[in-house]
């Protein structure tokens, strides 16, 4: 098949300046200054990455492969930062994020990555020691009616009630302060598990059988791991505040 010679040249044209184009962040990669804290990392070809350049904190970059994961971690940890948060709330509400590059990636990484394995592995984190208060409820026992689910928090006095008997207390403030949404994690559990009344009589007659007093041990449970995140989280969250961005 014929190929015009117009086509065949403006293909050759594109081909040249592709190359010239890679040739020439290759050499500016390459050529970093080293006193501007600028260190060039290889990913392996397989990332899909290519040449990256990271800069160096104090926690060093030229040694460690910048990896998809590593991004990830990056980003996930800049999306917690308090800092950039409060600067561009209202644009984080009406636009996707753009996410600012730090001096230090690898102590942003290392910082997403601990946020991370606390999110995604919650239910296998130590509990925090909340203190549990068991106390009898003479009117149930005595009429032999069910215990009343409650599920309300007090910040105040960092109290957790659940039903007529059971509460949490010793919360720690700082549990209060890490916000999901419009609420802290705590909330958001025990708005899962309070039991709702279907508006659908049918649905209400034959499908309605969550009880909370089911998952009461569940509950519990969950609370204080989550805790433990809540604490964990926003002592990472501060220690963001103060590190610096430029």
């Amino acid at each position: 098949m014929a190929v015009s010679k117009h086509g065949g040249a403006a293909k050759k044209k594109a081909a040249k300046k592709a190359a010239r184009k890679s040739a020439s962040f290759e050499t500016r990669a390459s050529l970093a200054p080293q006193d501007e804290g600028i260190g060039v990392a290889r990913a392996p070809q397989d990332e899909g990455i290519g040449v990256a350049a990271a800069p160096q904190g104090e926690r060093g970059g030229a040694d460690r492969e910048i990896t998809k994961d590593a991004i990830f971690h990056y980003v996930y940890g800049v999306l917690h930062d308090p800092v950039y948060r409060e600067k561009y709330a209202l644009n984080l509400k009406r636009e996707f994020p753009r996410i600012p590059f730090y001096p230090d990636f690898w102590q942003w990484a290392d910082w997403g990555e601990a946020l991370m394995k606390l999110h995604i592995g919650y239910e296998s984190v130590e509990p925090w020691p909340l203190e549990r208060i068991d106390t009898k409820d003479e009117k149930a026992a005595r009429t032999g009616a069910k215990l009343k689910p409650v599920l309300k928090s007090d910040k105040d006095t960092g109290v957790i009630r659940l039903d007529s008997e059971t509460q949490l207390t010793v919360v720690p403030k700082e549990a209060w302060t890490y916000v999901l949404g419009n609420r802290c994690a705590l909330d958001w559990i025990l708005d899962q598990y309070k039991e709702k009344t279907p508006k659908d009589p049918t649905i209400r007659e034959k499908f309605n059988t969550y009880r909370f007093a089911d998952y009461k041990e569940k509950v519990v449970d969950l609370l204080m791991r989550v805790t433990r995140v809540s604490v964990e989280t926003m002592k990472i969250v501060e220690a963001m505040r103060v590190v610096p961005r430029s």
